[in-house]
């Protein structure tokens, strides 16, 4: 009986305040998000202050730093709040009427394997769901899919949280690609040619290729980095009438320029890596994003770059 009291005192909207509030860690940008007025929401943190026992956020400068009470609620509270969306959800998903923004983090690589035919089955079969591509570095987008600010990561990650569930799309394996002219007769790229030549890094925030630099390590050798970018796509012009050597997930070099540019194993075993998706387990009741998820896994069995099956 006394536990029905006290939920009978709780507003779930007090809930879904206190949720932004801990996002946001700031009042108006938390009355922005929920389009309240700031004093409504100043009105609903002092309100949770009362309910909790807890100050919640104390103010340090132009920001509320939560207290150690605030930061045990964040994840639990946010299970709670998908569990009651998923509740008043209704029992059936239609794509074909659904209204809905998804944000997926992912490389300008994934994109390139992901984005095309997903978005053709979307304009096909969902015309009112959207999308918001993000990119950041290996953690970057993990972290953005723990605080909510996507909804689903696609990348490499060779370590995933324990609030993340996560499913394999494809296995990867590197090459290295080089001018043709580059290499002697035979085509053939041997480890003194590799070390000695300059080379294109692939990095986003310091995130890089570890698993190469790992490798060469092993072998107790250093490569030599000319240029740093953090984006692919642009990589295979700086290779053509040069030296330089990229060496890079096979994919991202399956339709380049042969007459200029040859695909070549790199002369050390680098080790395969899985491209996986990745979510908050939270949100394993969200029938549309299940949807997208499957959507995504049955395009990566067909093809790829992917095509409709």
């Amino acid at each position: 009986m006394h536990q029905m009291n006290d939920l009978r005192r709780i507003d779930l909207n007090l809930l879904v305040i206190l949720d932004a509030l801990l996002m946001e860690q700031h009042v108006t940008r938390a009355a922005e998000r929920l389009h309240l007025s700031q004093p409504a929401v100043s009105h609903a943190l002092a309100r949770l202050r009362d309910l909790l026992g807890d100050p919640l956020l104390v103010r340090a400068g132009a920001t509320l730093v939560p207290t150690p009470r605030a930061l045990e609620l964040v994840t639990p509270l946010a299970e709670v709040l998908a569990q009651v969306q998923s509740l008043l959800a209704p029992n059936t998903f239609d794509p074909a009427t659904a209204k809905r923004t998804f944000r997926l983090a992912m490389s300008d690589y994934g994109a390139a394997i992901v984005l095309p035919g997903l978005f053709r089955t979307l304009r096909r079969d969902a015309p009112g769901i959207d999308l918001q591509i993000s990119h950041a570095s290996r953690e970057g987008m993990l972290d953005a899919v723990l605080n909510g600010d996507i909804d689903m990561a696609a990348g490499v990650f060779p370590e995933i949280p324990n609030e993340l569930r996560s499913t394999a799309l494809f296995d990867e394996h590197y090459v290295c690609l080089v001018d043709r002219n580059s290499l002697p007769t035979g085509g053939e790229l041997d480890l003194p040619t590799y070390l000695s030549r300059p080379h294109v890094l692939l990095e986003m925030r310091g995130s890089g290729t570890p698993e190469i630099e790992r490798t060469l390590t092993a072998l107790r050798a250093r490569r030599r980095v000319s240029i740093s970018l953090p984006h692919w796509s642009v990589a295979p012009a700086f290779i053509s009438g040069t030296d330089l050597i990229l060496t890079v997930a096979s994919r991202a070099v399956s339709n380049v320029d042969e007459r200029s540019l040859i695909v070549v194993p790199p002369p050390f075993k680098i080790s395969a890596f899985t491209f996986v998706l990745a979510w908050h387990k939270r949100r394993s009741g969200d029938q549309a994003l299940n949807w997208l998820k499957n959507e995504i896994e049955r395009l990566m069995v067909c093809d790829v770059p992917p095509v409709p099956c």
